[in-house]
């Protein structure tokens, strides 16, 4: 399986095409991300497993590092556009049922302190975009969100890479440790996106 991408995994652009995946997957949720970083975290524990240098697979922690910032300035610019979208894009939120839900219970959950929603929408499907571009959309403070979304994609790529990693140490560098890794990632997503969909409503936090 990794004769096929061997030439990307063991080059220094695999952290490049990443973070560019990563960072666009908030505009463009259909990018395979996820994928990305797993190919790549399995490509590391074939490395290590066989005794490769380390010069030639990803660096586990360069890799997590590196889908954690991708992660933290997707959401930032997403949140920047939105802050300054205007009247128009706040006419589009209002007719979006789930966008208007998704501020509503935004407000509730960074008024309260706690911005789980934050990190739960990261695994959801489409969940990093709609929470970013909401927070940005109702001028939530910077200070609220972004600490969040910085945990966010941390638990994100941190949690990414270890199923690939050892998803390859355990059932072996194989298309099938991937499909279940990717599997194991899908599925983290549909609890995500459950749970968000049972967060509380409440009144939204004022902008600053």
């Amino acid at each position: 399986m990794f004769e096929s991408v061997g030439s990307l995994t063991a080059s220094p652009w695999i952290y490049a095409v990443v973070a560019l995946s990563i960072l666009l997957d908030v505009f463009v949720p259909v990018l395979p991300s996820g994928v990305l970083v797993i190919t790549a975290a399995t490509a590391s524990a074939a490395g290590s497993a066989t005794g490769g240098v380390p010069q030639q697979v990803p660096d586990i922690l360069a890799l997590t590092l590196c889908a954690t910032t991708a992660s933290v300035l997707g959401d930032l610019v997403a949140y920047r556009l939105a802050w300054a979208g205007g009247p128009r894009l706040d006419r589009a939120i209002a007719r979006s049922r789930r966008l208007s839900t998704a501020q509503e219970r935004l407000g509730t959950a960074l008024a309260r302190g706690g911005g789980t929603l934050v990190v739960l929408a990261r695994f959801a499907p489409a969940g990093r975009s709609v929470v970013s571009f909401s927070a940005g959309a109702a001028h939530r403070r910077a200070r609220d969100f972004l600490p969040w979304s910085a945990l966010a994609g941390l638990s994100w790529a941190t949690y990414s890479v270890a199923l690939g990693y050892f998803g390859a140490h355990w059932l072996g560098a194989t298309w099938v440790a991937t499909a279940v890794s990717v599997g194991a990632l899908f599925a983290a997503g549909a609890v995500a996106g459950y749970l968000m969909r049972r967060a509380p409503r409440g009144a939204p936090l004022e902008g600053r």
